[in-house]
């Protein structure tokens, strides 16, 4: 029998690493309501992507979406703001995407279940995706859901954010 030792040395900084790591990495708040969002306050050039998704009933739903360096359509990305959409009849989409131009403009595009504004505009302040949540709610009769994924927010940030501590989901990597 052969035993074979192996010696390695953990560097001293490397529980500060970790730390480090953490506090630089994404966090994405979820299951927000608009009046939560409508108290928050963050650096909007630190969003990464926010949703709205609305929920008629269990598989009934629509979600209404932004990311900030672009949505993937087909090879590429375009900028704009865009839904995804799952057993809403063909009437409701036309209405949803009636109201979502005519607030934000766009070239109409579709690919599968996705509908895209191209080159619309786009809203990343909190006041502006909770009142877009509110109009949604209202004029679909749909219950909302948000989330809101920001980058580099540091736990500095984070407290002075106003969003609930409760509803942070970390995201691993850079």
């Amino acid at each position: 029998m052969c035993i074979i030792k192996i010696h390695y040395k953990i560097p001293q900084n490397f529980i500060s690493g970790i730390f480090v790591l953490s506090r630089v990495s994404r966090l994405r708040y979820w299951q927000l309501t608009p009046d939560e969002l409508t108290k928050a306050t963050y650096d909007v050039n630190k969003v990464l992507v926010w949703e709205i998704k609305c929920t008629k009933k269990e598989a009934e739903f629509f979600a209404v979406f932004c990311y900030k360096n672009g949505i993937p359509l087909g090879y590429t990305t375009v900028d704009g703001i865009a839904y995804y959409y799952n057993n809403i009849p063909e009437h409701e989409l036309d209405e949803i995407t009636k109201f979502l131009k005519e607030k934000f403009g766009g070239e109409f595009k579709e690919k599968d279940s996705r509908i895209f504004l191209v080159g619309s505009k786009e809203i990343y302040s909190a006041n502006d995706i909770a009142s877009l949540a509110s109009e949604l709610e209202s004029k679909f009769q749909v219950s909302v859901d948000l989330s809101l994924e920001l980058q580099d927010f540091t736990p500095e940030e984070q407290e002075q954010s106003n969003l609930p501590k409760t509803k942070i989901l970390p995201i691993p990597g850079k």
